[in-house]
């Protein structure tokens, strides 16, 4: 049986994962990134991981061409 989402939110942010908001030096670093990723959702969250020195969960293999630290 699936979760709602709100209940997986609420569990995960218990192990103590942060909900971030985006801010304008977020949408501002992403000028700063190579053309490796053409996603700009995927760009947005690489810049904002970059800027805030957190870990990004993720198993795309583009997003690991960049320095950002990844989880997974």
């Amino acid at each position: 049986m699936r979760l709602p989402l709100a209940e997986i939110i609420a569990q995960q942010q218990a192990n103590g994962v942060q909900i971030l908001t985006v801010t304008l030096p977020h949408s501002l670093a992403m000028d700063g990134l190579p053309p490796i990723h053409k996603d700009p959702f995927d760009r947005l969250l690489i810049a904002q991981a970059i800027a805030e020195g957190a870990e990004l969960v993720s198993a795309d293999h583009l997003i690991a061409r960049y320095p950002v630290r990844l989880l997974w």
